[in-house]
C-alpha cells in the first residue's frame, strides 16, 4: 500500500484497542493490509480469532484497569502507533432516575475517557520519536444528541484529552491527533438505535435519517453512513 493512505507502515508496530469488532476491526484491518507488525487489544475473548484472522497478536483487557493494561505493556517491547478506539455508546436520558442510568452514564464515561487516559498512559512510553497517537472521539465531540449525554460529554472529553496529550508528549516528538468518526453501521450503533426507538416511540429509519443529516458536514453533497472496512 505503499503511497495509499496507510502507506509506508510496513513493519511498523501498531496498537488499536477495541479491535474485536465494529470500527476497531476496521482500523485493524486497514493496519493488517499495510503490512503493519499488528496488536489488537479488547476486553472480550473474540479478540483471540479476530487478531488470528489478520495475523496478529491479540490481547484481552480491561481499559479501565491499569493492572490489565500494565500486563499487556509487558508484552510489546516497542510502538510506533496507539489507536485509542475502545469506547462505549448507551442511551443516558436526562429524566430517567434510575439507578441503572445512573450506572450506565459512569460506564460509559469510565471507558472512553478514563480508559482513553489509563491506556495512553500505560503505552505511550512505548512510543519514541515520530511515534503516533489516534484517538477515536466523535462528530458528537462537535455537536450533540438527545439522550446521549454520557456519550457527547465524554467524546468531546476526548478531544481535550488529544489536546493535552499533544502538549504533554510534543516535546518527545510524538505526534497526537483525534479522528471524529460520523453513524457508522456497527453492532453498538444499531443497539443505540433500537435504544433510541424504543425510547421515541419513533421508526429506527426516521432517527437515523435525522442522526445523519445532523452529522453530515455542509460541503458533503452526499450524506450516505458510514460502514467499517
Amino acid at each position: 500500500m505503499a503511497g495509499g493512505l496507510l502507506g509506508g507502515l510496513a513493519g511498523r508496530a501498531v496498537l488499536v484497542t477495541g479491535s474485536s469488532r465494529g470500527i476497531g476491526l476496521g482500523i485493524a484491518r486497514a493496519f493488517a493490509a499495510a503490512g503493519a507488525d499488528l496488536h489488537m487489544l479488547a476486553e472480550d475473548d473474540g479478540i483471540f480469532e479476530a487478531a488470528e484472522r489478520l495475523g496478529a497478536r491479540g490481547h484481552r483487557a480491561d481499559i479501565t484497569r491499569t493492572a490489565d493494561l500494565e500486563a499487556v505493556a509487558q508484552e510489546i517491547a516497542h510502538l510506533d502507533v496507539l489507536v485509542n478506539n475502545a469506547g462505549l455508546e448507551l442511551v443516558t436520558p436526562l429524566d430517567d432516575p434510575s439507578a441503572e442510568n445512573e450506572l450506565r452514564f459512569r460506564r460509559v464515561v469510565e471507558i472512553n475517557v478514563t480508559g482513553t487516559f489509563l491506556a495512553t498512559r500505560a503505552f505511550a512510553p512505548k512510543l519514541s520519536h515520530g511515534g503516533r497517537i489516534i484517538n477515536t472521539a466523535s462528530i458528537w465531540s462537535r455537536t450533540a444528541e438527545p439522550l446521549f449525554g454520557a456519550y457527547v460529554a465524554s467524546k468531546h472529553a476526548v478531544i481535550g484529552l488529544t489536546k493535552t496529550f499533544a502538549k504533554e508528549l510534543g516535546p518527545r516528538g510524538i505526534n497526537v491527533n483525534a479522528v471524529c468518526p460520523g453513524w457508522v453501521r456497527t453492532d453498538a450503533s444499531l443497539r443505540s438505535l433500537r435504544a433510541m426507538a424504543e425510547r421515541t416511540g419513533r421508526p429506527e429509519d426516521d432517527l437515523l435519517r435525522e442522526i445523519v443529516a445532523v452529522q453530515a458536514l455542509p460541503s458533503i453533497v452526499e450524506k450516505r453512513r458510514g460502514e467499517p472496512i
